[in-house]
């Protein structure tokens, strides 16, 4: 199994774990085998991150690689997860958001590369414009902003 590690701003990193846990709460093996967290905190020193990011990553690889999942590149957490990528073994991804990381738990049985491609995947597609719709006219009475919305779309 692939481990997963999230490199992130504090909270995001813990938070992100959290929320995992809580979609799979019928199936906790799933959210906390070969997960784990690490928040860097402002003014830490990125040498010792790096220290402690390569030892959760040690903690976590059975074999099969490690995925490590950061929210910026550039930032500090993405350069301490930078420093851990090595090919075949470590794959390091920028831009973590939620449905990347459930799409990485989801699918880190088989191998690193596909791991990594389906939390790319997964990141991606959980990016999109969400429509608005028809639900706040049913029942309630328009406001005077609506009001204003409907006499613009009338002309």
């Amino acid at each position: 199994m692939v481990g997963v590690l999230l490199i992130a701003h504090a909270p995001l990193a813990a938070a992100l774990a959290a929320a995992a846990a809580h979609v799979y709460a019928c199936a906790p093996e799933r959210a906390e085998a070969q997960l784990r967290s690490f928040d860097v905190l402002p003014d830490s020193d990125t040498q010792a991150n790096v220290v402690r990011a390569r030892a959760l990553a040690l903690e976590i690889d059975t074999g099969s690689g490690v995925l490590v999942l950061t929210d910026a590149f550039g930032a500090s957490p993405g350069n301490v997860a930078a420093q851990l990528a090595e090919p075949g073994r470590v794959s390091v991804i920028a831009g973590v958001n939620l449905p990347m990381l459930l799409r990485a738990l989801c699918y880190r049985d088989g191998t690193l590369a596909e791991a990594t491609e389906k939390a790319l995947a997964g990141g991606a597609q959980g990016v999109m414009q969400v429509a608005s719709t028809a639900v706040q006219h049913q029942g309630v009475r328009p406001t005077q902003g609506d009001d204003l919305a409907q006499l613009h779309h009338q002309q």
